[in-house]
């Protein structure tokens, strides 16, 4: 075949039949995006991994040897086996059908390669390089992390439609905010934003943007949540595109709901973009897992922003004591020795594991081991201040074996084993 450059064009293949012929990893990787992009995808091999027979419900099995006929009606063919004849064969039955096809083995004899494909916003990124995937993947890498972080677009080519965006930010690293976070960030007119959120990020807003300051200090200023629902408003009404830039996630004790309310009685257009909450994405970074299979079962996020026996608490103190899994506790660090008590006046244990994750994810976190009875103790200690992450169950013994006596492991299953899936 003569070696002419690839002609590039985006195929919309919505309703249209697609054939991939192998059912290895090859084909793993392509029939997800073929799924999303709407085809009706036919697999044709005599065995398939794990993952695709996983797809049965999205896409048609044909469990046999290819043939011909097996392309007819196609409009797109992958021959992604790791034989080169039943590869050949594809290719010529779809040459012969007019149907163009990509061969995972050998792109010399294919009608068609397949891209490195990226994604961010509304723009799809596609690098051919000239049968060279490595090359093309790290140039497409490349374009979508300057895309990502704003340094290879403009605003105005941004979608900018006057609205509120509430954005999660995650636990501070600024490596953890979603890619539609950034998006948002880059897009924005005026950004809200909060104390917990990544305060890295902010230096790479584009010049002009407003930036209001809403943070609420730990028994110091604080912005209140009325003013907050105004200023979103105001701006928004004003033809402005305004992005309320949190830590964690915006309905994780983020009162993030509250000024979606708020945006939707003024009849403001809001949209939400979820973030990492800390209750999760803080323990995890510390490799400290907040179930475990035969440890826990359960996970209970609880805030501590009021002591037990508080008139507007709201969290049943001695219910939580009598749970057997995990409890992450959030904003709890002036109650915490109000909490332990309760913990232990209701049945846990005194010796049950605590970790308290300080400044999680960010470069000077550390994490104070205690047990539920020396907890108090511990923190004073430590001199443990906001924000911290404070995690109690055996999990925290699980995670930490050199801190604590052994942790023994419980059946899950009514027949003497551990359940597969947990």
């Amino acid at each position: 075949m003569t070696d002419h450059p690839p002609y590039p064009a985006g195929l919309r293949l919505g309703g249209r039949p697609v054939v991939v012929v192998g059912g290895g990893h090859v084909a793993q990787r392509r029939v997800p995006a073929l799924i999303a992009a709407g085809a009706r995808v036919t697999v044709v091999s005599p065995q398939v991994t794990p993952a695709l027979e996983g797809m049965a419900a999205e896409v048609r099995l044909v469990l046999r040897p290819f043939t011909e006929s097996d392309l007819d009606g196609a409009w797109y063919v992958i021959a992604a086996t790791d034989d080169p004849q039943v590869n050949a064969a594809v290719s010529a039955a779809a040459e012969e059908r007019r149907v163009f096809c990509v061969r995972s083995d050998d792109a010399r004899e294919a009608t068609a390669w397949t891209p490195a494909v990226g994604r961010h916003g509304s723009v799809t990124v596609a690098v051919l390089g000239n049968r060279e995937p490595h090359q093309s993947a790290r140039l497409r890498d490349d374009i979508v992390t300057a895309l990502r972080d704003g340094q290879l677009t403009t605003r105005g080519a941004l979608e900018r439609t006057a609205g509120v965006v509430l954005v999660g930010g995650g636990p501070g690293d600024p490596e953890l905010v979603t890619v539609a976070a950034r998006h948002a960030l880059a897009s924005a007119d005026v950004v809200v934003t909060d104390r917990l959120a990544p305060r890295e990020l902010l230096d790479e807003l584009a010049p002009g943007v407003e930036l209001i300051d809403v943070a609420k200090l730990p028994r110091g200023r604080s912005a209140r949540q009325d003013q907050i629902n105004d200023l979103l408003i105001d701006r928004a009404r004003a033809g402005k595109r305004v992005v309320r830039f949190k830590g964690g996630d915006n309905f994780v004790f983020g009162r993030g709901y509250e000024e979606l309310l708020a945006c939707r009685e003024a009849g403001v257009p809001v949209t939400v973009i979820p973030g990492l909450s800390s209750s999760v994405s803080v323990p995890g970074t510390s490799q400290i897992p907040v179930t475990h299979r035969g440890v826990a079962h359960d996970f209970t996020v609880v805030s501590g922003h009021l002591p037990p026996g508080h008139p507007e608490s709201l969290v049943e103190w001695p219910a939580v004591a009598r749970l057997r899994g995990t409890v992450v506790l959030m904003m709890a660090v002036e109650n915490a020795p109000a909490i332990a008590t309760a913990l232990l006046d209701g049945g846990r244990r005194p010796s049950t594991p605590v970790a308290v994750i300080v400044d999680g994810t960010m470069p000077e976190e550390r994490t104070v081991l205690a047990t539920l009875a020396t907890l108090t103790d511990r923190m004073a200690e430590e001199q443990v201040a906001p924000p911290a992450i404070i995690v109690i169950g055996d999990v925290v013994g699980v995670a930490r074996p050199g801190h604590f006596a052994p942790v023994a492991a419980r059946h899950d299953g009514a027949d003497g084993r551990a359940h597969p899936d947990l």
